[in-house]
C-alpha cells in the first residue's frame, strides 16, 4: 500500500481522505492559566519544547523531518515571523527541511495534520512535524497607526487578546454561544452542568493518570540550542518546574450558579462555562506506511479523512455539525460508527448544542474533559484534541474516532483518526 489522498469538494465544504498516513506520537507541554507559569516563553519556545518532546517519544531521527507545518495565531514575540522555521531548526529538523505556518483560527492545529497528510500523500515528504502554539497571555497591544502619526493625546492602541475573540462582522465569540442557547433553548442549569462535568472528567482522568501520557513538563527555565546559532533561553515566571495543567479548577454547581453572565444580559455563558485563556504547544509526528513500516514503528493511529466547512458567523459554534456531517458521508460512516468524540468546548453552550443537534451519546464525548477545564490556546488545540482522541482510543480499547472544532468567524473542522 502507498499513501494516497482523495480530495472532495461540495456546497456543504471541503476536505479529503487517506489511505496509509499515520499519526507517529505526540506530545504538549502542559497549558498554562492565563499570565501563569508559561506566559514569560514565547510561542516559538513552547513550540520547540513540545517538538523535541514528541520527536522523543515517537523514536524517530529528526534529521528524517522533511517538512514542518505549525499553527500560531497570535504573535507573540518579536521574531515571530521566523517561528516556523525556528521551530523546525531547533527541534532538529535538517537545514534542508522546509518550514510554513497555517491559520484557520481554532482549528489551525487540525488543519495543520490535514496538510501534513496531504503533503505525504502527494510524495512531497514522508515524515512531517506538525505544530499547533500559543502564548495567549503575551498577546501584544499594538497601534496600527503610530506610524502614520496620531493627534495630540490620541494615540491608538487596541488589544489583540480581545480582538482574537471578537468577530468584527458579526459579534464576540462569547456571544455566539449565547445564540446557540437561545436557538437550542439550552438553560443556564444545563450549561453548569456541562461546565461542571467538564471539571470533574478532566479530574478523574488526570487523578488516573492519562494526561502525564501527553504532556511534557517543561523546567524552570532552559536554553534551546542548535549547532552554528544563537542559543534561545527561556524562564518561566512562576521560577518553578511546570508538569500539569494549570487551568482546570475545583468547582460545584451552587458556585457556577453564582457567576455573572458575560456577553448578555439572558446568558447562559459565563467565566466557568468558556474555555480558558491558555498557554501552551502541542505537536506530533506525521508519516507514510512507508516510513512505519521501514523503520518499524508502532503509531497511535491512521488520519482516515478530514474536512471544514462554513456556517453564519453569529452562530460559529454550530460548525462542527456539518463538518462532522459531511466528513462522515464522504466515509460511508454514520455517528454509530464513532467510539469517541473531542468536540472542542469552545463555550459550554456551544458544544452543547452540537451534542444536541447530532443527538451524541455524551458517554463517548470528551470522556476526560475538555477545554473548559485544559483551557483553549488557539493554535494548539486542533493537534491536542487529535492526541487526545487517540489516546482514548488506545486506552478504551477502541477503534474510531471523530476530533472536531468551531472556529471563529463561522467554520468547523472534523477529522476521523483510527486507532492501531
Amino acid at each position: 500500500m502507498k499513501a494516497s489522498v482523495q480530495g472532495f469538494h461540495d456546497q456543504q465544504g471541503n476536505g479529503a481522505l487517506f489511505e496509509d498516513v499515520y499519526l507517529i506520537e505526540g506530545k504538549r507541554t502542559p497549558f498554562g492559566k492565563y499570565t501563569g507559569s508559561l506566559s514569560t516563553v514565547s510561542p516559538t519556545d513552547l513550540g520547540i519544547l513540545a517538538s523535541r518532546a514528541a520527536i522523543e517519544t515517537a523514536g524517530v531521527p529528526a534529521e528524517d523531518i522533511d517538512q514542518t507545518i505549525v499553527a500560531n495565531i497570535g504573535q507573540a514575540s518579536a521574531d515571530c515571523f521566523f517561528l516556523p522555521r525556528h521551530i523546525a531548526l531547533y527541534s532538529g529538523a535538517p537545514l534542508q527541511s522546509t518550514a510554513l505556518l497555517t491559520q484557520r483560527i481554532c482549528g489551525s492545529g487540525m488543519e495543520l495534520l490535514g496538510q501534513a497528510a496531504e503533503q505525504i500523500a502527494l510524495g512531497k515528504a514522508n515524515l512531517v512535524l506538525g505544530c499547533g502554539t500559543d502564548t495567549m497571555s503575551r498577546f501584544p497591544l499594538a497601534s496600527y497607526s503610530a506610524r502614520q502619526g496620531f493627534q495630540l493625546g490620541r494615540p491608538e492602541f487596541i488589544d489583540l487578546l480581545w480582538e482574537a475573540l471578537n468577530d468584527t462582522a458579526a459579534v464576540p465569540m462569547g456571544c455566539t454561544a449565547d445564540n446557540l442557547a437561545r436557538e437550542y433553548a439550552l438553560t443556564r442549569e444545563e450549561v453548569d452542568a456541562f461546565s461542571m462535568r467538564s471539571q470533574e472528567r478532566y479530574a478523574s482522568a488526570q487523578a488516573a493518570g492519562f494526561f502525564a501520557q501527553e504532556v511534557a513538563p517543561v523546567a524552570p527555565k532552559g536554553v534551546l540550542e542548535m549547532a552554528d546559532y544563537k542559543p534561545r533561553k527561556y524562564r518561566l515566571n512562576n521560577r518553578e518546574a511546570v508538569a500539569a495543567d494549570e487551568h482546570p479548577r475545583r468547582t460545584t454547581m451552587e458556585h457556577l450558579a453564582k457567576l455573572p453572565c458575560v456577553f448578555t444580559k439572558e446568558g447562559p455563558t459565563t467565566a466557568g462555562s468558556a474555555s480558558g485563556i491558555v498557554d501552551g504547544a502541542a505537536a506530533m509526528l506525521v508519516a507514510s506506511g512507508e516510513y512505519v513500516r521501514a523503520n518499524g514503528l508502532k503509531p497511535l493511529g491512521r488520519i482516515r479523512g478530514f474536512a471544514s466547512t462554513g456556517v453564519k458567523p453569529d452562530i460559529m459554534g454550530i460548525g462542527p455539525v456539518p463538518a462532522i456531517r459531511l466528513l462522515l458521508a464522504q466515509m460511508g460512516l454514520t455517528l454509530g460508527d464513532i467510539d469517541r468524540f473531542e468536540i472542542n468546548e469552545a463555550f459550554s453552550a456551544q458544544c452543547l448544542a452540537v451534542a444536541r443537534v447530532l443527538e451524541l451519546d455524551q458517554d463517548k464525548l470528551n470522556v476526560n474533559g475538555g477545554a473548559i477545564a485544559i483551557g483553549h490556546p488557539l493554535g494548539a488545540t486542533g493537534v491536542r484534541l487529535a492526541l487526545t482522541c487517540l489516546k482514548t482510543l488506545q486506552r478504551d480499547g477502541k477503534q474510531l474516532g471523530i476530533a472536531s472544532a468551531c472556529i471563529g468567524g463561522g467554520q468547523g473542522i472534523a477529522m476521523v483518526v483510527e486507532a492501531c
